[in-house]
């Protein structure tokens, strides 16, 4: 018996290995943004985590771990900056109270269309949708 591929299992495939290469990639990319906007929100983080959650785009612990979905790379680099700012201010303030809201603000004043894309749109980022927003911008 020959190991042939149907198409579509070669697609599965293929996807599979493109979204690995996110997923790989993510750290690199949450790393440098903590490091831009730490300077910006202050407070100290002891590690970044990569995950793939369904419900959270990220967290922040009390020791100081930052953890972020990696589908955010799926995301306009603007969304992707919101969730780091966002997590990044929890290292001051531990809750959404008015104070951490005014930080969040104070370093991304469009918070609020960031995390309206997110209510909208979260549900798409993944590799395929991905791929054909890509394939539909390539036509015009």
């Amino acid at each position: 018996m020959t190991d042939v591929l149907t198409e579509n299992e070669a697609e599965k495939k293929r996807l599979a290995v493109l979204d690995k290469r996110f997923r790989n990639a993510a750290k690199e990319k949450f790393s440098a943004r903590c490091a831009y906007f730490s300077q910006k929100t202050g407070g100290t983080y002891k590690r970044i985590t990569i995950r793939d959650q369904r419900t959270r785009w990220g967290s922040c612990s009390t020791s100081g771990t930052l953890s972020f979905n990696y589908r955010l790379m799926y995301a306009p680099q603007h969304v992707l900056d919101y969730v780091v700012v966002h997590e990044l201010c929890h290292l001051t303030y531990m809750d959404h109270s008015d104070h951490f809201w005014r930080k969040v603000s104070s370093v991304m004043p469009d918070y609020n269309e960031c995390k309206l894309w997110l209510r909208e749109h979260g549900s798409e980022l993944n590799i395929e949708d991905y791929l054909k927003k890509r394939e539909e911008q390539a036509l015009f």
